[in-house]
């Protein structure tokens, strides 16, 4: 029993306590350390900067390696190590409790200068795992709505107290992040260089698992990305390598995240993403909505970009541009069906579907007393006026289809088998009704007949794979819709007949019937099982 249950590493344990400040198992930082060059662990020259430290393992694991590296250039063990500690490895804590966590693990001492601590020779209790409570920098024309001018936290939720964590990261709370670390010349060079005159610290290379969002203290659990941040503040001290663990969200873009989706995309120092569609994949019993990668950007370089992807237990990797579509497609075997798609139709479901609020009518929004028209809303049906809404007018009176803009899986990942449904919900409302910001109206027509048949489109598996490539959370917008073609509505539409009007072979074919769930229509449009 002992042997079974034993586990002898406690990061491996810690890597289990968080969805948004992950810890990394052991395990995945050797698989990503590994995909640097072996000579830079014989190099003791080279620096290493783990900015978002929570349990050390990123500076334990590459102290590991430096110390076989460097046995031939430093055969004395003990001054190995206090080179390797003082003059090689650096990190930032994200809290006061993950800074004394970090140190422990690298150090063995919570603190550097500690009875314990390997390293002999530093003088302070930090030593070159750094932490330092920071306060949010509040915009100051933002009134009481002000947000930070770094991370965009709110004022009214993290100015607080100091028995309270800020959650102001060091590492992207200053616009100098080169200065958070200042060194001699020596120590920059010390076998090379004897003089003593300070300067800013240069890295060869950054690798870390940065803390993913922010609740902003809006409805529900409402939250900004972070993780994007720290990549453009990492690559801001410009290493030669960098590699960080991030959600795979910023494939579709959204919130914050396009703007950092266009960039990515167009940047061709990024040499290799790592994909893996499941986060628990990684993180055991860890849930990430879209999934997670990790990513290798090496200063200089150009050319196409290796693409792992990682689903449903298999790895297929290839070589491509990354920027061929302005939003980025995970899974490899999909390519080349969206190709086929995409020379073939101009016309795509994304300018069709509606926005958010297709009536201009938020989701907490209730029938009124009297009304001449109808309201869909989560509660069932009931009255409105008409000569409320101002917003979507024009379909008032036609046949309107909607789907639930929460799609059907958990967190936007698929079920056990590796396939997902996708849709959650699809309704018909019939000419006088409207709906609630819950729905987005995918298509509206003058006669039921068309809006049949778009609901059978939407049924079909050819339909639900393509909205699929673009679902990294369990959010659907227009955008989502971006690779389904528009079709005339005046013919019904099966998998059958679209597989042969886009060429599709018998292998792109049992891909497609490999993902997607079959979903069957009602009488009245609505979904079953």
């Amino acid at each position: 029993m002992i042997q079974t249950n034993y586990n002898p590493d406690v990061l491996t344990c810690l890597a289990n306590l968080s969805n948004d400040e992950v810890f990394t198992p052991p395990d995945l930082v050797n698989d990503i350390l590994d995909l640097l060059p072996q000579d830079l662990w014989s190099n003791p020259n080279a620096k290493f900067l783990d900015p978002v430290s929570k349990s050390g393992v990123f500076l334990r694991e590459m102290a590991k390696r430096l110390m076989n590296g460097l046995g031939t250039q430093i055969p004395d063990k003990q001054e190995r190590i206090n080179h390797i500690f003082s003059k090689q490895l650096y990190g930032i804590a994200i809290t006061e409790l993950t800074s004394l966590l970090s140190r422990r693990s690298v150090y063995c001492s919570k603190t550097a200068n500690g009875k314990y601590s390997i390293c002999e020779t530093f003088n302070d209790e930090q030593g070159n795992i750094r932490y330092k409570r920071m306060q949010h920098t509040w915009h100051p024309s933002s009134g009481s709505g002000a947000k930070c001018t770094y991370c965009g936290a709110s004022k009214e939720v993290y100015d607080r107290e100091d028995a309270l964590e800020t959650y102001a990261y060091n590492f992207i709370h200053t616009d100098k992040p080169e200065k958070i670390f200042i060194m001699t010349s020596a120590e920059q060079k010390p076998y090379h260089n004897k003089k003593n005159k300070q300067t800013e610290m240069k890295f060869d290379v950054i690798v870390g698992n940065p803390p993913y969002q922010l609740s902003d203290g809006g409805f529900g659990k409402s939250a900004i990305p972070l993780y994007n941040k720290f990549v453009e503040q990492a690559i801001k001290l410009n290493p030669k390598y960098l590699i960080m663990i991030i959600p795979s969200r910023w494939f579709g873009g959204g919130r914050g995240l396009n703007d950092f989706r266009e960039k990515m995309l167009n940047d061709q120092q990024i040499r290799k993403i790592v994909d893996f569609e499941d986060s628990s994949n990684i993180f055991p019993g860890v849930s990430i909505a879209g999934g997670i990668c990790y990513f290798l950007w090496e200063k200089g370089s150009t050319g196409l970009c290796e693409i792992i992807s990682n689903y449903n237990n298999q790895t297929i990797s290839t070589i491509r541009k990354l920027n061929e579509f302005d939003k980025f497609i995970r899974n490899n075997r999909a390519l080349s069906i969206i190709r086929k798609i995409l020379k073939e139709s101009k016309n795509l479901m994304n300018d069709q579907v509606s926005s958010y609020r297709p009536f201009g009518l938020r989701t907490f929004v209730k029938p009124q007393k009297h009304g001449d028209i109808k309201l869909y809303w989560q509660g069932g049906i009931g009255a409105y006026k008409r000569e409320d809404i101002t917003v979507g007018v024009e379909m008032i009176d036609e046949w309107k289809v909607i789907s639930s803009r929460s799609g059907h899986e958990h967190a936007g990942n698929p079920d056990n088998t590796g396939k997902r449904r996708v849709l959650s919900k699809i309704d018909l409302l019939p000419p006088g009704t409207i709906c609630t910001e819950t729905y987005l109206v995918i298509g509206s027509y003058r006669n039921e007949f068309e809006a049949q048949n778009l609901i059978g489109y939407m049924k079909t598996n050819f339909f639900r794979f393509l909205l699929s490539q673009l679902m990294f959370s369990h959010s659907i917008t227009k955008d989502t819709y971006s690779f389904v073609p528009i079709l005339q509505m005046n013919e019904t539409w099966t998998d059958e007949k679209l597989y042969a009007k886009y060429g599709l072979t018998s292998e792109e074919i049992a891909f497609i019937e490999s993902m997607i769930r079959p979903m069957e229509i009602s009488k009245n449009g609505s979904e079953n099982e």
